[in-house]
């Protein structure tokens, strides 16, 4: 079980590297997380009939290992909302809602579903690589722990904790969490990674040796800064502050960066175009003149479009579309983009409704009923082919729904196109990930589509990882801590 000093230490890239780099050795491995929390989310399938939702960073652990991923890989999973806390997924399904302190008292029940999918995934694999959350240094929530701690003693899961050097003071963290971990705790830990190290490598050797002193752990690794990291989904909106920017030229893709912002990694194929300027503009800022303006996804579709006018961003909007500037909404977006979003059954929070921004002829109402698969089809205005997936509350009906933007394979048509084609919407993800639907995009906007392949890359740099881990950490001792 890898388990950090603090969130994004580097956990969810280091276990996707391992995960690769151990199936290559001709091990069966699957990853496990048994709790996380992340509104960027994946759709899965289970004995080929739909699934669920698990983290996107288990989705992308899984395809390091050539494993179909399952909802056994993270089986509690919390979606942050509004004010009512976070939506709890249980298995895949979900579970129902609550706020942090109410979340505790729900801990020992939740435990039951997470060693059923760890015994499920145990019988399964050569070798499981667990995922820890956050940090077990965060003593005053260890009463109950299904993340950290309370996982690995309940399991007999050896530990290896990761310092990340790159914000400072890693020999602090290290030392600091065997310091206020219980004694039984610590003693799970049977050593440490320093991760995201920059520079000359021996300038370290020192503080390795004295973190290894001062906890007695083994010391099994300096990982340096990989890079091409920036080209792989990331984990959660966390990423989004330190996000590299694009090359700067080209068409120019305004992004708001939304709170409760869902499965961003919709746009990380766009950000490596080289015709492309992708721009996620965080709050405080305004949308830029620019060739495109996408909504993205949302687990707050209200709150959000609140949000969203308290920024001055309507304005903006709307100012672009009178220049006779493109938008496409994503989902959440899709649905703020409407006369009307309303919430009858308090499904986000207390019930309501609220006015979208009004550039479509559509209304949404949310429902109970949660649309979970994935999908392919074409884009009726290029006819160009897509795949991805849904994963949304909420109908959508109007006018415009007459003009569908996408048409699957099924038949069944989805989204909305405006009168003059300008405002495009869906609720479709992961539509980018697409060669033929990321060039027809490209084009509408007058940019020029690459050669990109972005499916091909992704399976680059997990080889890439995995080939850096293999360098820097010796994997024949890690394995041999494996119980």
């Amino acid at each position: 079980m890898f388990q950090g000093t603090g969130s994004d230490v580097g956990k969810s890239l280091l276990v996707a590297g391992l995960c690769r780099a151990y199936t290559r050795r001709g091990l069966k491995v699957l990853p496990f997380k048994p709790q996380n929390m992340s509104n960027n989310a994946a759709v899965t399938q289970e004995d080929g009939n739909a699934g669920g939702e698990i983290g996107r960073a288990q989705a992308l652990q899984a395809r390091a290992c050539h494993a179909a991923p399952s909802v056994h890989m993270n089986p509690v999973l919390l979606k942050p909302q509004s004010e009512i806390g976070s939506q709890i997924v249980v298995q895949g399904k979900i579970f129902g809602t609550a706020k942090a302190r109410d979340y505790q008292a729900l801990k020992p029940q939740l435990a039951s579903f997470v060693s059923d999918s760890f015994a499920r995934l145990r019988a399964e694999a050569d070798l499981v690589l667990v995922e820890g959350a956050g940090s077990p240094a965060e003593v005053n929530l260890r009463k109950g722990d299904i993340a950290n701690m309370g996982f690995a003693r309940a399991h007999d899961v050896p530990v290896v904790l990761i310092g990340d050097i790159d914000r400072g003071g890693v020999i602090a963290q290290v030392v600091g969490t065997k310091i206020v971990l219980d004694p039984a705790d610590a003693d799970m830990v049977l050593g440490f990674l320093v991760n995201k190290f920059r520079g000359d490598a021996s300038l370290f050797s020192e503080g390795m040796n004295l973190i290894a002193e001062k906890t007695g752990w083994a010391a099994l690794g300096l990982v340096p800064f990989f890079a091409q990291a920036a080209r792989l989904p990331a984990e959660d909106a966390v990423a989004l502050s330190r996000r590299e920017k694009t090359q700067g030229g080209g068409k120019i893709i305004a992004v708001p960066q939304l709170p409760r912002i869902s499965n961003f990694d919709d746009f990380d194929p766009l950000k490596l175009e080289p015709d492309v300027d992708l721009r996620m503009i965080p709050p405080g800022e305004p949308l830029p003149l620019c060739d495109l303006v996408i909504l993205p996804g949302t687990k707050a579709t209200i709150a959000d479009l609140a949000f969203f006018r308290a920024q001055g961003w309507d304005i903006d909007l709307l100012a672009h579309a009178r220049r006779g500037g493109k938008v496409l909404g994503i989902c959440g977006g899709y649905q703020m983009l409407g006369q009307t979003v309303s919430d009858p059954l308090g499904m986000e929070g207390p019930p309501g409704a609220i006015a979208g921004l009004g550039l479509l002829d559509v209304s949404t109402e949310l429902t109970a009923e949660k649309i979970l698969h994935a999908c392919a089809g074409v884009s009726i205005p290029e006819g160009a082919g897509f795949s991805g997936y849904e994963m949304h509350v909420g109908t959508t009906r109007g006018p415009d729904c007459a003009r569908p933007l996408l048409r699957f394979a099924n038949g069944r048509a989805d989204g909305a196109v405006s009168a003059d084609g300008a405002i495009r919407a869906c609720y479709v993800h992961g539509l980018f990930g697409d060669e033929d639907q990321r060039a027809a995009l490209l084009r509408w906007i007058g940019a020029e589509p690459s050669a990109l392949g972005y499916e091909v890359e992704v399976e680059r740099v997990l080889d890439a990882l995995a080939a850096h881990l293999e360098q820097h950490i010796d994997l024949d001792a890690l394995l041999t801590l494996a119980r």
